[in-house]
C-alpha cells in the first residue's frame, strides 16, 4: 500500500519547511511570518500534483473547527407546499457535505418576528456550526448585516445585495435566462410583451424583471409589467407573449385561454421564470427555464468551505437551462 503523504513530503518536494506547509495549508496571516507569493504558490502546485489531501483529524485540531455546516432556512421546507421548490436545493447541500467529510445541522429553533423567522435572537444557535447556508427566498437584511459586521462564515443560496458590506452567495442568473426568453419570442415574431409577477422585494424576482426590462429595451418592442392580470386584460392589451414568474399563474393563463377556446401557443404564447413554488397542474408542459437548484445547493456548501479556509467572498451565478415546452410559438400578429 502507498504510503500516505506527509506535510514533510510537501515540504520536501517545495524546498520549504513544514512549518511554511502548515501556513499556506491553513491560509494563516496572523502568524507573524509572511509568506513570499511565489513560495505559497510553489507549494500550492506541489499540493495540486501530487494530489495531497491533509489528514482530517489533525487538520481539525488544528483549526478547531467541528466540521459542522449549518443550513438555516427562512421559509419551513418540510414538510410544505414548496418542499418540491427546496429539496433539489436541500439534496445539493447534502451531497455536498457529505463528500466534504462534514455533518449538517439544519437551525429549527429560530423564533419568528412578525411572520419572518430571524437568525439572532437571545438563544441563537448558530456559532455551533462552523458556517452556515442560508435558505429562502427573501432573507431578513438585518440578519445579513450582522453577519456581515460579525465576520460570521456564511453563504446565502441566491443572489444578494450588499448588506453593509458583500454578501458571499451562489445565486441563479435569472436576468440571463429572461432575456434567452425574450430573444427566443421576438425571434418567432413578437413584439408585445407583459410580465406578470412581483419584479420585486426579493433580490430573484428583481433580476428576473431587470433582465426582461433589458431584452425588451434591446430589441425595441413594447414590454408592460404587471403584478397581476387576468387573460382578458392581456388579450386586450394586445399581448401576445406573457411571462409568468410564478409557475403556476402561467399554468392558469395557458387554462384560462383553452376554456375560451384560444389556441396556446397560436392565441398567446406563455413562458414561465423558474420551479413553482406552489401547486401546479401537470398537465401544461410550459416552456421556460429550470433552475440549477442542486448545483446551487452543491455550490453554496464548497463557496462556504472556501470562506472558512480562504476568507473570501464568493459570489456566484450559475446558468439557468431553457426548456424546450409546448407554450411558445409564432406570433399570430406577424403571420
Amino acid at each position: 500500500m502507498a504510503k500516505r503523504l506527509t506535510q514533510q513530503d510537501i515540504a520536501r518536494m517545495a524546498g520549504v519547511s513544514q512549518a511554511t506547509v502548515s501556513l499556506v495549508l491553513n491560509n494563516r496571516t496572523d502568524s507573524g511570518v509572511r509568506i513570499a507569493e511565489e513560495t505559497r504558490a510553489r507549494v500550492l502546485e506541489v499540493i495540486r500534483r501530487t494530489g495531497y489531501v491533509a489528514n482530517p483529524i489533525a487538520r481539525r485540531l488544528h483549526d478547531q473547527r467541528n466540521r459542522i455546516l449549518g443550513v438555516f432556512t427562512y421559509e419551513a421546507v418540510f414538510p410544505s407546499t414548496r418542499a418540491d421548490f427546496y429539496q433539489p436545493f436541500l439534496e445539493g447541500i447534502e451531497e455536498q457535505a457529505e463528500e466534504a467529510g462534514c455533518d449538517l445541522l439544519l437551525f429549527t429553533s429560530a423564533k419568528a418576528t412578525s411572520g419572518k423567522r430571524r437568525i439572532f435572537s437571545d438563544d441563537s444557535r448558530i456559532r455551533l456550526a462552523d458556517g452556515c447556508v442560508l435558505l429562502g427566498r427573501s432573507i431578513d437584511r438585518d440578519d445579513l448585516a450582522q453577519l456581515v459586521t460579525e465576520a460570521i462564515p456564511f453563504v446565502s443560496v441566491g443572489r444578494r445585495d450588499d448588506a453593509g458590506g458583500p454578501v458571499p452567495h451562489i445565486g441563479a442568473d435569472y436576468s440571463a435566462a429572461v432575456r434567452d426568453l425574450v430573444d427566443r419570442a421576438v425571434a418567432l415574431g413578437h413584439r408585445e410583451f407583459a410580465y406578470v409577477g412581483a419584479g420585486t422585494g426579493a433580490e430573484s424576482s428583481a433580476d428576473r424583471l431587470r433582465g426582461f426590462k433589458q431584452a425588451v429595451a434591446a430589441h425595441g418592442v413594447k414590454g408592460t409589467h404587471v403584478q397581476f392580470a387576468g387573460l382578458g386584460q392581456l388579450l386586450g392589451a394586445g399581448v401576445t407573449c406573457v411571462l409568468s414568474e410564478e409557475v403556476s399563474d402561467g399554468a392558469a393563463l395557458v387554462l384560462a385561454a383553452r376554456e375560451r377556446g384560444l389556441s396556446v401557443p397560436g392565441d398567446l404564447s406563455v413562458l414561465t421564470l423558474g420551479a413553482a413554488t406552489r401547486p401546479a397542474p401537470d398537465d401544461v408542459r410550459l416552456t421556460g427555464f429550470r433552475i440549477p437548484r442542486r448545483e446551487m445547493g452543491r455550490r453554496a456548501v464548497q463557496a462556504l468551505t472556501e470562506v472558512l479556509e480562504h476568507g473570501t467572498t464568493p459570489q456566484e451565478l450559475l446558468a439557468c437551462e431553457f426548456v424546450e415546452g409546448t407554450t411558445l410559438g409564432h406570433s399570430t400578429a406577424q403571420r
